[in-house]
């Protein structure tokens, strides 16, 4: 299998491709796209084939995806850039990507999504069958803008056959990642008991690793996460920084905003979390 991965710069791509090289099934060859070559050196050094080019850009992605059997779309725009990015990156081009892989012959298309595209909370863990429900407090062009991408893509699926599967992660941390002390800008407002559902790095790559390969998964959607949201309390102390004495009064505005259920990927895909919370991480030396 010829696998084709873009934003293996970001925090999580970058992360991703050594082990998806590791771990790849014998003869199978790995191929990113990157808009500057030099940022792709990394990647070639350890073996994998270099393409350079922007997303956006429809004779780049063709070049890219060609004798590609295979796509996993990490590429985002988070939060903070101008909403036209975010649209133009995590709509428009993942969703153009899809349709000149169904072009191109690639079989098999892995789409990374996010929990917040589910919007406002259900009263209990989110399943991956739960549509998108605009609302909750981090909502915005970024979760909006997945979610489009997965209805796009998923239309693509039921009326041309493209074999898509989607990834759901929530906030992933890990690594020297700093994602878990820039989360603070926000968290310092939260009440103390308010949770953030978390996934390591590790098991990014191990979810994205099963989901590539697995039999079966056309048409699915699979939460990856671990088994214990971390409080806004705790991520105060795992930063070193002492809890607000305001979030002992501050309310919770929907205790299941985020929660996902990850009984599918246990069920259908084997999916056990190698860190089941961030202490067990912090634990091993792993954040």
């Amino acid at each position: 299998m010829s696998i084709l991965v873009t934003g293996a710069t970001g925090e999580v791509g970058r992360r991703f491709v050594p082990r998806l090289m590791q771990r790849a099934a014998p003869g199978d060859t790995v191929r990113v796209i990157v808009r500057d070559e030099e940022r792709g050196a990394p990647f070639a050094a350890l073996g994998a084939e270099v393409a350079t080019g922007d997303l956006r850009d429809p004779e780049a992605v063709r070049k890219a995806l060609a004798g590609a059997d295979a796509v996993v779309n990490i590429a985002a725009a988070f939060r903070g850039v101008p909403d036209d990015e975010a649209w133009a990156v995590n709509h428009a081009a993942a969703v153009a990507l899809g349709r000149a892989a169904l072009e191109a012959g690639t079989r098999r298309f892995v789409q990374i999504s996010t929990n917040l595209s589910y919007g406002a909370g259900r009263g209990r863990p989110l399943t991956e069958d739960d549509a998108s429900m605009p609302g909750g407090m981090l909502w915005g062009a970024y979760p909006e803008s997945k979610a489009a991408a997965e209805e796009g893509l998923m239309a693509l699926h039921r009326d041309h056959g493209l074999d898509v599967r989607v990834a759901v992660l929530p906030f992933v941390y890990g690594e020297g990642d700093p994602h878990v002390a820039e989360a603070m800008q926000w968290v310092v407002h939260w009440a103390g008991h308010q949770r953030l559902q978390m996934v390591h790095h590790a098991d990014v790559a191990q979810g994205l690793l099963k989901l590539l390969y697995a039999p079966g998964a056309a048409g699915r959607r699979y939460h990856f996460s671990d088994d214990a949201p971390v409080t806004a309390a705790e991520l105060h102390q795992l930063n070193g920084v002492a809890v607000p004495d305001k979030s002992a009064d501050l309310v919770d505005p929907d205790p299941w905003y985020g929660i996902t259920s990850t009984l599918r990927a246990r069920d259908e895909l084997g999916y056990r979390p190698l860190y089941p919370s961030v202490w067990t991480a912090r634990d091993a030396g792993a954040l």
